[in-house]
């Protein structure tokens, strides 16, 4: 992507509410809703939804679309506007949950605006909103994907949001750019262990004996470590006893539409691994 800021386009022009007040977005034939994935923490035998993570379910026609196969038609030129909506609605939508002070994550590809100034510009925007929303920006965190990205741009981008109050995770560790470098520059609050570089490293026998460090070190540079991708007890079992703070997966809770009853009922460890399902990794979202 060259350097140069692209054409400006008013995203709330392409938000619409529903008749109960739910936030929608539109792009071309696509309908976009918020979906949340429920984030849990260990706290003794049971976990507790701490934090959620906004998602996009795109439908086309009253039908649900796989997001990727949506996002990977979006055009270059159209990228950064269907992203910012999307983070939008995330917001909009929050106070549908019914729940009070969970996190909420939302993604931030750095790829998509490498712009400095306008990047700058766009996160100063979101702050400004979130009063609109009755929204702390403490309660916000924002995953940084696994892009390659211009290290001046991501640290001006990370240290405008710690100014405000939001917390810094870094998505996809294991994978691509998120490195031991990475953590380095940003300093990040939470790590998100990929799901896939996860589940395969579960299939080793000394799974947990390779995954402790790993968490260790994580926690020696200051950072929460949270594991997504728990697809079965197995990774469950790997993850908890690694010492991970948060816990993310189908295995744990799919994601559900805003306005659906959000379930606040802790689940029970015992129970979990006591299960002997397996639910197949997904394709991500």
């Amino acid at each position: 992507m060259s350097g140069k800021p692209e054409r400006r386009r008013n995203v709330a022009k392409a938000i619409f509410a529903d008749e109960i007040g739910l936030q929608f977005g539109i792009y071309g034939d696509f309908r976009l809703w918020s979906a949340y994935q429920p984030i849990f923490a260990p706290q003794g035998r049971v976990l507790r939804a701490v934090a959620v993570e906004g998602l996009i379910e795109p439908r086309r026609i009253a039908q649900p679309v796989a997001p990727s196969i949506f996002f990977d038609g979006v055009p270059a030129a159209d990228r950064l506007f269907v992203e910012t909506m999307c983070r939008m609605l995330h917001l909009g939508n929050y106070r549908n949950l019914g729940v009070e002070g969970l996190s909420l994550f939302f993604n931030y590809n750095p790829m998509i605006n490498d712009h400095l100034g306008r990047a700058l510009a766009e996160i100063r925007l979101m702050t400004r909103h979130l009063g609109e929303l009755e929204l702390e920006p403490s309660l916000l965190v924002c995953e940084i994907t696994e892009q390659a990205a211009d290290d001046r741009v991501l640290t001006s981008l990370v240290r405008e949001m710690r100014r405000d109050g939001i917390r810094i995770a870094i998505d996809d560790f294991g994978t691509g750019h998120s490195t031991e470098a990475r953590i380095n520059l940003l300093a990040p609050d939470i790590v998100k262990i990929d799901g896939a570089w996860f589940g395969e490293l579960c299939r080793h026998a000394a799974a947990e004996r390779f995954f402790r460090p790993l968490v260790a070190m994580l926690h020696e540079r200051g950072a929460k470590v949270l594991v997504e991708g728990i697809e079965q007890a197995q990774h469950l079992r790997v993850a908890l006893e690694g010492g991970v703070d948060l816990l993310q997966g189908f295995y744990l809770a799919r994601p559900a539409l805003a306005g659906t009853i959000f379930r606040e009922e802790p689940l029970s460890v015992d129970t979990l691994l006591g299960a002997d399902n397996v639910v197949p990794l997904h394709q991500r979202r």
